[in-house]
């Protein structure tokens, strides 16, 4: 059975995102600032990188920045 490659990607969503919906992102690290939450964490594909895409657009949130980052 192959290998899952996992990537490591930052989002970043506009103003500070609550406790409640940050528990929507389970597997997901976050970092709530005053201007902007990041979120963070592996992806381990493109079905589970647009299911979080689509999270983001469902809770209502503005997505301002999306990054892969350096794994």
């Amino acid at each position: 059975m192959p290998r899952v490659r996992v990537t490591p990607y930052e989002f970043r969503v506009r103003g500070r995102v609550s406790r409640a919906m940050l528990e929507s992102f389970e597997a997901m690290e976050s970092e709530p600032g005053p201007v902007e939450t990041v979120l963070h964490g592996r992806v381990r594909d493109q079905a589970e990188l647009h299911g979080l895409l689509d999270r983001i657009q469902a809770l209502g949130l503005e997505l301002v920045e999306v990054r892969r980052l350096p794994g």
